[in-house]
């Protein structure tokens, strides 16, 4: 009886130990030379199938430990699947708490205003935080599963930065990106100028990506536009090179020749009038407004002063004055 009166007190001692023990082992931060450890829970995986695909993965926490403490803390069946990273000071109670809150690890993209279509599809492709579903598909084929409403992608993207989880589908980024751009159109159309020589949005859309690509001075965005509005509205051509560059595609090398402003395109601004068909670039925001409320101005005429800045005129004659000043 003695006998079993002892075992009983060692067994409650030893019980006491092993619980303080995990109590301070859930609390204390998980020790890693790693600046961080990437791992990925599966769909559909409990707490046992978690804590061995987190060793797997080099997560220096004792499987049987990690199940014990998602059952204790009532979590088991909680854990969400997706790509994680494990960062020095993490303890095993706060390690559960991400897996229950989801906590993926994130990875960032920034997209960046003025580029074109081809520039962002080129820097998603490069991306390695990215899963690639739209690597292989023609832009035509990415537009559709992107949007019903448009065929052609210039212009319909966002530039920002972009946050997502590690493996997210790039078309993610791309409906991301697509929305916002709309969502930014929209509320700059709702506040336009009455007066501007716009049918639709989509034209709206395409001044403002040409704005975009000819000036980075964003206090001359508003004046640029105006030139460009007035232009519209006399049925001048807008004769600017940027369409012109776009129009090129691979053909155009760094520079812009007498030849190159004589060859038809669909672009070709100084051989046919009117907006092109497209967007020639991502613009931003400012741009989007810039289109949409241009300056009070009646300027017909700028030209770069080779400083960054522009000087504008309101006759061809002042025009050629400024040509001869800055660029002759």
């Amino acid at each position: 009886m003695a006998l079993i009166k002892k075992m009983m007190v060692w067994g409650t001692l030893a019980a006491v130990a092993a619980g303080g023990y995990f109590a301070y082992w859930a609390r204390r931060p998980i020790t890693t030379d790693e600046p961080a450890i990437a791992f990925t829970i599966a769909a559909g995986s409990g707490a046992g199938t978690a804590s061995q695909q987190m060793a797997d993965a080099g997560v220096p926490v004792p499987p049987i430990l990690f199940n014990l403490l998602a059952r204790f803390t009532g979590k088991s069946s909680r854990l969400k699947a997706g790509a994680y990273e494990l960062k020095p000071g993490t303890t095993p109670l706060r390690l559960i708490q991400q897996l229950v809150r989801g906590e993926f690890a994130q990875e960032s993209l920034t997209i960046i205003e003025g580029w074109t279509f081809k520039q962002m599809r080129l820097a998603m492709a490069a991306h390695k935080g990215l899963k690639h579903d739209t690597l292989a598909l023609s832009d035509k084929e990415l537009m559709a599963l992107v949007t019903p409403d448009f065929r052609r992608p210039e212009g319909l993207f966002f530039p920002d930065t972009y946050l997502f989880a590690k493996n997210a589908s790039d078309l993610q980024i791309f409906k991301q990106a697509h929305a916002m751009m709309l969502s930014h159109l929209a509320e700059a159309w709702d506040k336009r100028d009455p007066s501007l020589p716009y049918k639709t949005p989509y034209e709206a859309l395409t001044m403002a990506s040409i704005v975009e690509k000819e000036t980075g001075q964003k206090s001359e965005r508003t004046m640029i536009a105006a030139v460009f509005v007035n232009r519209l509205k006399l049925g001048m051509m807008l004769q600017t090179d940027p369409t012109v560059i776009y129009g090129m595609g691979d053909k155009y090398d760094g520079k812009i020749h007498k030849r190159d402003l004589e060859t038809d395109t669909p672009y070709n601004t100084y051989t046919r009038n009117g907006l092109p068909p497209t967007p020639i670039s991502l613009p931003g925001v400012q741009s989007l407004t810039a289109a949409l409320a241009p300056a009070k101005s009646q300027a017909l005429y700028f030209v770069s002063r080779g400083n960054g800045t522009s000087q504008f005129s309101y006759n061809l004659n002042d025009h050629n004055r400024a040509v001869n000043q800055y660029q002759r």
